[in-house]
């Protein structure tokens, strides 16, 4: 897919300092030059394309309810029939495949402990399999964002 030049401006500017106003699309467009109708149809664009998975905040968990890391140990054959069971939970964030004897690792984050422990006992009915529950201990900042040069490489020439 060819990024047009807004949705090369919409990856790097929506990374970090994302408007927090009634009308954050509004403010991106007046930003770079487009309008509110534009900015909104080429997130759609990008998320049809799997180029954008996802458009939020990062939050404190623990200022907001309860989260904890989980893992389970999924027989390889029936590994997407699980994740599909996972993925069905609004409170699951993450759902990832790993290369481990735990090999399907998800986020869930809830209101309280209560309804936490409540989704995680409700997963075990649902797939036959004991959740490894992972609590975080210590907190870390790590900023994942990334400005991309969206300059084509320059061509290389080979001399023989």
């Amino acid at each position: 897919m060819n990024l047009s030049l807004l949705q090369q401006q919409l990856i790097n500017r929506c990374q970090r300092g994302f408007p927090l106003e009634s009308s954050p699309y509004a403010r991106l467009a007046e930003e770079l030059g487009s309008t509110e109708a534009e900015v909104l149809a080429a997130l759609k664009e990008l998320e049809q394309a799997d180029i954008l998975s996802r458009l939020g905040a990062v939050f404190d968990h623990k200022k907001a309810g309860a989260s904890t890391l989980a893992a389970l140990a999924v027989p390889e054959a029936d590994l997407d029939y699980v994740a599909g069971i996972i993925n069905n939970f609004d409170q699951v964030n993450h759902n990832y495949a790993r290369e481990h004897d735990y090999n399907l690792w998800f986020v869930v984050t809830a209101a309280d402990d209560f309804t936490l422990n409540r989704v995680l006992t409700r997963i075990e009915e649902l797939t036959g399999l004991e959740v490894l529950v992972l609590p975080m201990e210590k907190a870390f900042h790590i900023d994942l964002s990334f400005q991309i040069d969206f300059e084509p490489a320059p061509q290389i020439t080979r001399v023989n």
